[in-house]
């Protein structure tokens, strides 16, 4: 598989908009309070989060795929990275024709 490093200056700046079908999408019960959910299928959630750390003191962003309450998986994200993530998604969405 052959992989490809994704830095701030390879992504083209702006995204040119798409109309697209709008993803099923959760947000928690505080708008704007660092929680979201998008629905996977099969009662699958991805969950959005913002966190923090008493070990550390810091912040940090969780992502994480949730069934029933209970999280299988999970990732934890330096804040300063999230934006350049979304990019590259994007950016690998588009390049793949997904």
């Amino acid at each position: 598989m052959a992989t490809r490093k994704v830095t701030e200056e390879s992504i083209e700046e702006p995204v040119e908009e798409r109309i697209e079908e709008p993803v099923e999408e959760r947000t928690g019960e505080n708008n704007g309070d660092g929680y979201t959910e998008i629905k996977m299928g099969g009662g699958w959630y991805m969950t959005i989060s913002l966190a923090h750390s008493d070990r550390f003191e810091k912040e940090y962003v969780e992502l994480a795929k949730e069934r029933g309450g209970v999280k299988k998986s999970r990732f934890n994200l330096n804040p300063s990275h999230v934006r350049m993530l979304a990019e590259a998604l994007v950016k690998f969405a588009d390049d793949n024709k997904l």
